[in-house]
């Protein structure tokens, strides 16, 4: 687990023993630290929030008390919790990380580099002590718990029965189970509404059912999707997302935004089928010319084939004749690119407004530049970068557990490699000619022998932050909750951080059966982090130093729970896009019936 920030409480658990580290059930004066087990329905063990102090080493306080975890000096080398006092050595401690054991610390004194143990492991109140670092001693291993996150939503209040002693009924509200939205959440949205009685999952909403959708993880168009996929794209260049789904039989098919938060009830093809199509074909809709119109986009068979918008907007070049790439399809001729082994990117990579092609293949990675006439380059006859590919000789890339970006991290606007292996962060920066870097490797997390089990369970994201940013952050949903590691701007990053006690598999969130995004839902620039939860829609606000508020429930829909529409992510895509043009991203879902809308409220009424 990463090093909590000071503004999260957490329990300190011994891994030998499972007993949190507290006060004795009696405190005496001398202020002594024992572990111990707290019962149900009894106190609740002492929090502690971890302050950054000097020489990378942390101040470990009593969240309550305000006191501080103390290094005495004494003969027994006991340890108590006892007065702040600026300065004092024996108040700052190292965490230094167990290797090969994800979430494990030895939490060590800067005075001497003793670290704490226990004194007898077999007592019900085993004292703390200090004592020399022993690799296999279990009991001088550390867990930080954070605390139950502190959530923002009102319970639902419902009619109740009240029975009499003379056989009358009366009724009162009481609370229940189910949550809504506060009154005063920021940003809010409407309710969930049927907008449209079309793409849904139900046989008489056209019983769409996905064949082979390979989405990035934050929804965005500029993913692949396959046959019977739906998802939200600016077909016109209207400025507002419009609905697009993959026929077999049709093609692409969209179905227009009013700009009232509904859309056209009629489906009008937008694309044909692409010639020969088949189940492996993936398809996007995005603009990679820089002319702000977006053009259809397929990794076919026999390579990369591409139907262009014209100037009227809304109508495509006709289907056939030569791919425009002979290569990243899925045939051998093409290159033999698998969906679920070797992930392929449309991306600026050199900062010239228009939209490379690169793809991770088992060798390497591969790169085909787009010229100034809209022509993608024939590959080379050598991947650009022998790394990140999935063979052991290239690294032993796989795509379910260790994903790949391309990010700008040094802010000279030419995109970067970024991957996450079992170790951590590697990096293989681009230079001004073009020309990748051997990877280099600069962080010791968000991996999988950190907790970061797989991709899709631990959703990991490139993105600046903040406004003072010119690089990328690494921004993850991990094992404890959100984890940030700011961007130096040179190619590193900072040591990562656990930023918000929420959104991660502690809080009981799990790919399975949630979706959890980033998207500026307040329109303030900075990426907010929006989690579709059992009880509904959650956000929690970026404040843009870094760190996040606590969740608050904006909406009571679209969520895992009967009382918040059933919907399952398997059956029910989720998407936040700006369906109106004004600028904030609304909610949409395809469910059974068909398309649902929240309308985004945030600062509708409110004057400038």
């Amino acid at each position: 687990m990463s090093v909590p920030t000071e503004e999260l409480k957490l329990q300190i658990v011994n891994a030998a023993t499972g007993k949190t580290l507290s006060a004795k059930a009696a405190p005496g004066a001398d202020g002594a630290l024992v572990v111990r087990d707290f019962p149900e329905g009894g106190p609740s063990p002492e929090q502690w929030q971890l302050i950054p102090a000097q020489d990378e080493a942390y101040v470990i306080r009593n969240a309550a008390t305000g006191t501080v975890l103390d290094d005495p000096a004494a003969a027994d080398r006991g340890v108590r919790q006892w007065t702040a006092a600026a300065g004092r050595s024996g108040q700052r401690w190292h965490l230094v990380p167990v290797e090969g054991e994800a979430g494990l610390y030895f939490i060590e004194g800067v005075t001497d580099d003793a670290v704490l143990d226990l004194a007898d492991p077999g007592d019900d109140e085993t004292r703390i002590v200090l004592r020399e670092y022993d690799e296999d001693a279990e009991s001088q291993r550390w867990r930080f718990v954070p605390a139950e996150p502190e959530r923002i939503s009102d319970p639902v209040l419902r009619w109740a029965p009240l029975s009499h002693w003379n056989g009358r009924r009366s009724w009162r509200l009481a609370e229940t189970a189910a949550l809504r939205p506060a009154p005063d959440a920021a940003p809010s949205f409407s309710d969930m509404l049927l907008v449209l009685e079309r793409f849904g999952s139900d046989r008489d909403a056209g019983g769409w059912k996905s064949v082979g959708a390979d989405r990035c993880p934050s929804g965005q168009p500029a993913g692949w999707a396959g046959l019977g996929a739906r998802f939200l794209a600016d077909t016109g260049g209207a400025g507002r997302a419009d609905i697009v789904g993959l026929k077999p039989a049709k093609g692409a098919v969209t179905s227009s935004s009013r700009g009232d938060g509904t859309f056209d009830d009629d489906e009008r093809v937008l694309h044909p089928p692409a010639p020969s199509p088949s189940p492996g074909d993936l398809w996007t809709l995005v603009d990679t010319t820089g002319d702000g119109r977006p053009d259809v986009v397929v990794l076919g068979a026999d390579g990369v084939r591409m139907a262009r918008q014209d100037e009227d907007g809304g109508t495509f070049t006709p289907a056939g004749g030569e791919p425009v790439l002979k290569a990243f399809g899925h045939d051998e001729e093409a290159g033999g690119w698998i969906a679920d082994k070797h992930p392929r990117f449309l991306a600026d990579t050199t900062g010239d407004g228009r939209l490379d092609i690169v793809g991770f293949h088992d060798d390497g990675v591969w790169v085909s530049l787009q010229d100034e006439e809209g022509k993608f380059a024939p590959l080379a006859e050598e991947p650009v970068l022998k790394a990140f590919g999935h063979d052991e000789k290239s690294g032993g890339w796989a795509a379910d557990k260790h994903p790949r970006f391309l990010a700008d991290t040094t802010g000279d606007g030419r995109l970067d490699i970024v991957g996450f292996h079992d170790d951590g962060v590697w990096v293989s920066l681009q230079d001004e000619e073009g020309k990748f870097a051997d990877p280099l490797y600069v962080l010791d997390a968000f991996g999988v022998d950190q907790g970061w089990s797989s991709a899709d369970e631990h959703p990991r994201f490139l993105i600046r932050t903040t406004d003072d940013d010119d690089a990328a952050d690494i921004v993850g949903f991990g094992p404890q909750g959100v984890v940030i590691a700011r961007g130096r701007g040179d190619g590193t990053f900072e040591p990562a951080k656990l930023v918000l006690n929420d959104f991660g598999t502690a809080q009981r969130w799990t790919s399975g059966k949630h979706l959890r995004f980033l998207a500026d839902v307040t329109g303030d620039g900075k990426p907010d982090i929006v989690g579709f939860g059992d009880e509904g829609v959650w956000v929690s606000h970026n404040r843009g130093d870094g760190q996040f508020e606590q969740a608050q429930l904006v909406c009571r829909g679209f969520g895992y729970n009967d009382d918040a529409g059933s919907w399952r992510v398997d059956h029910h895509p989720r998407f936040l896009a700006d369906i109106t043009g004004d600028g904030r991203v609304d909610i949409i879902g395809f469910g059974g019936p068909g398309v649902y809308v929240a309308r985004n409220l945030f600062r509708r009424f409110r004057t400038r």
